[in-house]
């Protein structure tokens, strides 16, 4: 039972599994940041543009049924909005990272190789 329980542990605290439960918590945070300037400041801007159509509202009545295509439209957007939105961090980071890792300057040829071509040059001007 012990092995067991310090396999457990051990997955548990893994340097993988912690970075992964940090980047849920954190996602959904930033989810939560992202669906409020999608719902609180474009779509309303989106609705005024369209005429003020609010497109939660908008039905379709099968029967009794109502199919909520409106709801489904909003999502849809909001998704897009979301995606975009992390593309553009996404691409930001790697910017970033790329200029951090810039190329370790060229090492010196070998000193044979200098020597070779302290010859030639030396060759081209007789």
């Amino acid at each position: 039972m012990t092995g067991w329980l310090k396999e457990f542990r051990e997955f548990a605290v893994k340097g993988n599994v912690v970075d992964l439960a940090v980047g849920v918590i954190i996602g959904g945070a930033f989810g939560k940041i992202v669906s409020s300037f999608v719902a609180d400041i474009v779509m309303p801007v989106i609705g005024s543009l369209v005429g003020g159509i609010n497109y939660e509202d908008l039905v379709y009545q099968v029967g009794d049924a109502q199919i909520t295509y409106g709801k489904f439209l909003q999502n849809v957007v909001d998704f897009i909005i979301v995606a975009f939105v992390i593309f553009l961090m996404v691409k930001a980071i790697n910017h970033l990272r790329r200029k951090s890792e810039k190329e370790p300057p060229a090492a010196p040829p070998p000193r044979q190789e200098q020597l070779l071509e302290e010859i030639r040059d030396l060759l081209k001007k007789k």
